[in-house]
């Protein structure tokens, strides 16, 4: 069976395996070609299975940064009746894309 684990980042969780491609919200810092530490493991499974409470202590999932990117464009428009105040502003959230390398419980 294959290892793999349920990692937190951005808030969102996670299901990884080995060799897999994530999209994730934009890592501060993090450029392409780089690695990744996930420190907040919250589950690894496979041969045994182990359950953090919350966190797995010194678990890691490593990964590689494959590409930066951005959303599609979301219309914000917010309006006032009665008072001809309106406003439309757009929003492009960034992006990166990770290949997970290596998996350490």
């Amino acid at each position: 069976m294959n290892k793999y684990a349920v990692i937190e980042t951005g808030s969102k969780q996670y299901r990884v395996c080995e060799g897999d491609r994530i999209v994730i919200e934009k890592l501060k810092g993090a450029q392409v070609g780089e690695r990744v530490e996930f420190g907040h493991v919250l589950l690894v499974g496979g041969e045994k299975l182990q359950v953090g409470a919350p966190h797995l202590k010194g678990a890691k999932v490593i990964a590689e940064v494959t590409r930066n990117l951005r959303g599609p464009k979301l219309d914000v428009f917010k309006y006032k009746r009665k008072t001809r105040r309106r406003r439309k502003i757009g929003h492009r959230q960034y992006y990166l894309e990770a290949t997970i390398k290596e998996i350490r419980a």
